[in-house]
């Protein structure tokens, strides 16, 4: 027995949520003491297949054919049904990407079962693992127990933070034949799903200044852009800043905007509500300041600062800018 995880790629590069889906695995593993195998699917990805191996798994598996080139439902879900009917996995874990959400509730239905979408933390309990959904945007949590072998599961972006390289891992990638009759594929693979473009990827930033309504007004927004600047950082918002027009709204995190997970996130007047805190609580070290020692958001905090934002911000950006002097 063991937890499979299937990992996505594009145009040869790694979609990031495989390697956070992997993180979720290995918490799986531990409380189950099993091992974890993950999958690259495509045609032509030895190379990307190579580099599973860098990473703590047990076996790294690539299903290489010229008929998953492109990705559709009805191939991908033919050639995982295959590797899953013969590695007998536990569970399986997907990132919950737009790709997953596709193909996954087709293969789970293969096995007669379902998927437990969108996962944001993991429980143990004497009958299995404890799967946590967020309802209603996040003000609500759920537990819900999976019955039956193999179990599906998606994690939501943010939730766990990605898995680590690990440079004594040795294991080899083990190829894994499929048979897929091309008669079977009935959809055609057009232009892949895109969302709307943004100019900045929040996403992908090491360090985040995260600015809400304790700015009070627009014409305040030059002292945390002015931190923003020194650190190196992106600058984002809560949705009033956005909704109020005094940032676009491609800076917005939350559960209607962006899911982060930087390095470094400074929350700097926001409150802390529950849809904000869905959008970057995966972030490694989260640094708050807020006049209000009540706040939700210091209870998500590892640091917190309780004064004005006024005074502790410049304070803050005149220390580093000495520190680079």
């Amino acid at each position: 027995m063991s937890i499979l995880v299937v990992t996505e790629h594009r145009a040869g590069t790694w979609n990031r949520l495989s390697f956070e889906a992997l993180a979720a695995a290995q918490k799986l593993a531990k409380e189950l003491d099993v091992p974890v195998d993950a999958v690259a699917i495509g045609s032509g990805i030895d190379s990307l297949a190579a580099e599973l191996t860098q990473y703590p798994i047990r076996t790294p598996i690539v299903i290489d054919d010229p008929v998953l080139s492109d990705y559709t439902p009805d191939a991908y879900a033919a050639a995982l049904e295959q590797l899953i009917k013969a590695e007998n996995p536990r569970i399986v874990v997907f990132p919950h990407t737009y790709q997953v959400r596709d193909f996954a509730p087709k293969l789970a239905a293969r096995f007669l079962t379902s998927v437990v979408s969108d996962v944001v933390d993991l429980k143990s309990s004497p009958s299995g693992p404890v799967y946590v959904r967020q309802l209603f945007q996040g003000k609500l949590n759920a537990d819900v127990h999976a019955s039956g072998e193999p179990q599906f599961v998606s994690v939501q972006a943010g939730a766990f933070r990605a898995a680590n390289r690990d440079a004594t891992a040795t294991n080899p990638v083990r190829k894994f034949p499929v048979q897929i009759d091309p008669a079977t594929v009935r959809s055609k693979p057009e232009q892949p799903f895109r969302e709307a473009q943004r100019s900045v990827d929040l996403g992908a930033a090491d360090i985040i200044v995260a600015v809400g309504r304790g700015i009070k007004e627009k014409d305040n927004l030059p002292i945390v852009e002015e931190l923003a600047q020194q650190l190196g950082a992106e600058i984002a918002a809560s949705r009033p800043i956005c909704d109020n027009g005094w940032l676009p709204m491609e800076r917005q995190v939350g559960s209607s905007g962006q899911t982060v997970a930087p390095k470094i996130y400074f929350a700097i007047g926001i409150s802390g509500a529950i849809q904000h805190l869905v959008g970057m609580k995966g972030s490694r070290t989260i640094v708050a300041i807020n006049k209000d020692e009540s706040a939700p958001i210091f209870e998500a905090a590892d640091y917190g600062i309780v004064g004005d934002l006024f005074e502790i911000v410049p304070a803050l950006t005149e220390e580093i800018r000495k520190t680079k002097a």
